[in-house]
């Protein structure tokens, strides 16, 4: 008798804020879209993995959350240009980038602690029996 288990895959995992060890608990409290997205757990609900391995250890995420917000910004004002094709107010583009910061932000927040725990620590990678193991209420 063989039972067959689906594993998410890493980007799916990723998307979604599970545990980037067993791709089950969540890492953060709440939804995306909600006043309590930024809170975090401090150890995966499912397979115990403490996510701040060291002191400090989100700091990493800053300069993440940079890249993420340089590339928002060259993208937002480009489609600015090609929507209203002024190149004349930097206030239409300091507004727009100013917009898009602010709206951003819990997004940049989030992903950019998932990214530094999924692809930039290796001792965060999937194994398959946190994966298959029951958590005992």
């Amino acid at each position: 008798m063989s039972t067959e288990y689906t594993i998410p895959g890493e980007f799916k995992s990723a998307v979604e804020g599970k545990c980037p060890r067993c791709r089950k608990g969540n890492m953060f409290r709440a939804p995306l879209l909600s006043f309590k997205s930024k809170k975090m757990y401090e150890q995966c609900p499912h397979c115990d993995l403490k996510f701040e391995k060291e002191p400090g250890y989100f700091y990493v995420a800053m300069y993440v959350s940079y890249a993420f917000i340089v590339a928002q910004l060259v993208a937002s004002c480009v489609a600015t240009y090609v929507l209203t094709g002024n190149l004349e107010s930097p206030w239409l583009y300091l507004s727009v980038a100013v917009g898009v910061a602010i709206l951003l932000a819990p997004f940049n927040y989030r992903y950019s602690r998932i990214v530094l725990m999924y692809w930039l620590t290796p001792q965060f990678k999937f194994q398959g029996k946190h994966f298959l193991k029951s958590k005992e209420l």
